[in-house]
């Protein structure tokens, strides 16, 4: 089977130019998903002229069901809850409170590994692209967007390399915009779309927001990346 981006480089390069609506605006932040969308974050940001941070986000899963997503929080302090989840479940309180208080843990530690000491980005009134390198359930997806609309983003777009065409029309219902380079049918997994889909380290995300914060969303950037020797083997998607 043919595959469609050579790596996540390629594939943000792709992207952007389906996101060129968006270049040289004032009002426009690219919100990367730690951490397989930060390499394609960076080339979209690049490429639009537009700062570049991470948006992280922990999924909140049903204790002994962790695939299913109770809610969710996010990076600057927000929760967002699955009421329908949460009360169809009849899930108490204080499992919420434990879940979250774990998963908050997590979140600090990537938020302080990745971020340096910088602020947490700030959306409110402004055009937020939230990249990752793919949908398949979209579960990830769903709960940045539920957590950054508590942001005051003045608009939300999704825009990913690959999608399935069930989760960009999702998608394209639930935020301004969703942009999706390649829909492919049948979809599979993300990771069948790229030649190289190596999962990305905390080194590579930390090395390309550092680069993207000097460039300060404007200019050409360069960096210096990881050999592929140097990254781990190992397969797999990162995102739901």
């Amino acid at each position: 089977m043919a595959t469609a981006f050579r790596d996540r480089t390629e594939a943000g390069q792709v992207l952007a130019e389906k996101l060129r609506a968006y270049a040289g605006r004032d009002d426009v932040i690219v919100l990367a998903l730690p951490r397989g969308g930060v390499p394609v974050g960076f080339e979209v940001a690049r490429a639009l002229g537009a700062p570049l941070d991470v948006f992280v986000v922990r999924k909140l899963g049903v204790p002994g069901h962790e695939e299913l997503a109770m809610g969710a929080i996010a990076t600057g302090g927000v929760r967002v809850l699955n009421h329908d989840v949460v009360h169809g479940m009849g899930i108490p309180e204080r499992v919420i409170e434990a879940v979250a208080a774990g998963e908050e843990r997590e979140l600090a530690r990537r938020e302080q590994l990745y971020r340096d000491s910088r602020p947490a980005p700030d959306a409110r009134g402004r055009i937020a692209i939230l990249v990752d390198d793919g949908l398949a359930t979209g579960s990830t997806m769903r709960a940045a967007v539920a957590a950054l609309r508590e942001r005051g983003p003045k608009a939300i777009v999704v825009a990913v390399p690959t999608a399935s065409p069930a989760a960009c029309a999702e998608f394209a219902e639930m935020v301004e915009e969703a942009v999706c380079a390649i829909t492919p049918e049948p979809f599979y997994a993300v990771g069948m779309w790229y030649e190289d889909f190596a999962q990305t380290t905390d080194d590579e995300v930390r090395t390309l927001l550092r680069e993207a914060a000097r460039g300060g969303g404007r200019g050409v950037w360069s960096v210096e990346r990881e050999s592929v020797g140097a990254r781990s083997e190992e397969r797999g998607a990162e995102n739901g």
